[in-house]
């Protein structure tokens, strides 16, 4: 009696690529969240410009808030804001979350290879 298994290399690497683009949107999507939980408002028009955008061919996603003042608010440490908004909305957002990016990106690549 003999026993055989192979790996399909080509599904693998697929299920990573898929797996791999659907948790960076979702880890992207959550830090837009925390991010906009945390920025300055006044009306809410900068809060409403965050968007993600991902580039599924270099496995990239990016977070971005394009109000016309979103990089002064998000820079200038000496303005004030109301309490628990604050400067460094983003950058703060994703350093706070790098382990549930990472767990989300892990989760969705395991789910797409039925792990």
């Amino acid at each position: 009696m003999t026993w055989s298994n192979t790996i399909d290399l080509t599904r693998v690497l697929n299920g990573v690529r898929d797996g791999g683009n659907r948790g960076l949107k979702l880890g992207g999507e959550h830090v837009l969240d925390v991010a906009v939980a945390h920025t300055p408002i006044e009306e809410g028009t900068l809060s409403r410009t965050g968007k993600v955008s991902t580039d599924e061919a270099a496995l990239k996603a990016a977070v971005s808030f394009d109000g016309p003042y979103a990089v002064v608010q998000h820079e200038d440490l000496t303005l004030r804001h109301d309490p628990g908004r604050t400067a460094k909305f983003l950058e703060n957002a994703f350093n706070s979350q790098r382990m549930v990016i990472a767990q989300i990106i892990t989760t969705s690549i395991r789910r797409e290879l039925g792990a």
